[in-house]
């Protein structure tokens, strides 16, 4: 599989958030240890019995847009999820690479595009912590079509707002599950981070070009001739 992407016929570059642009570590710490922390201070629990309560709640919901919504969980939780990530924001960081990325699509005339699972309280929060909201042409939230970016008919209802060109199109996601799911509706060019998390290892992402950072993408476009 080929590593090369043929930059002159993309004029789209569509990017997730979480784990691609921004470390995903702040999620992680965030799901797997802050919200069992205060889930068992609210509870008079220890954190081992909060973990053992919500770990199986959240893998049930992973995939659906319900996981992915922070006044579901502050529902479902009876916990200000929202308010909750502000104690934690210190830990939002952009990925090596990524800003400069940024700076090389706009430098090449590219239409770029925030394409996210998130809520949209996450994305503001993560915008103004981040200061990158200026370098989109737009920012597109899965939730407003109610549907994740793994279920097919959500691509169908992007193309709706936003008529791109699947073979001028390039997508950059950390999810194997979102990957397929734009490849199975057509897009043409896709890249995998297999590095989301930081502080964790490397991932496969069987049947997809990987990259650990978006250096190698920086140096192709430094270096063509459009």
């Amino acid at each position: 599989m080929s590593d090369s992407l043929p930059w002159q016929q993309i004029d789209t570059v569509f990017l997730d958030m979480d784990g691609t642009l921004l470390d995903l570590h702040f999620d992680n710490q965030f799901w797997l240890e802050h919200i069992p922390l205060r889930f068992a201070e609210k509870h008079q629990i220890s954190v081992d019995a909060a973990k053992q309560s919500l770990y199986p709640r959240f893998q049930s919901l992973q995939g659906t847009i319900d996981w992915y919504c922070v006044d579901f969980w502050s529902h479902e939780l009876d916990l200000d999820v929202a308010s909750l990530k502000l104690e934690l924001a210190h830990l939002i960081q952009i990925h090596p690479h990524a800003y400069e990325f940024l700076l090389q699509l706009r430098d090449h005339d590219k239409r770029v595009v925030l394409l996210t699972n998130a809520h949209h309280k996450v994305v503001n929060l993560k915008m103004d912590v981040t200061g990158l909201r200026k370098h989109f042409d737009e920012l597109i939230s899965s939730h407003q079509f109610r549907l994740p970016k793994e279920h097919r008919d959500f691509w169908t209802e992007l193309e709706k707002i936003d008529p791109f060109k699947k073979h001028a199109t390039l997508f950059v996601d950390d999810s194997l599950a979102v990957l397929q799911a734009a490849r199975n509706y057509g897009i043409t060019h896709l890249r995998g981070i297999t590095l989301p998390d930081s502080q964790s290892g490397e991932k496969a992402l069987d049947g997809f070009v990987g990259i650990s950072s978006f250096e190698g993408l920086i140096a192709d476009l430094q270096n063509i001739n459009l």
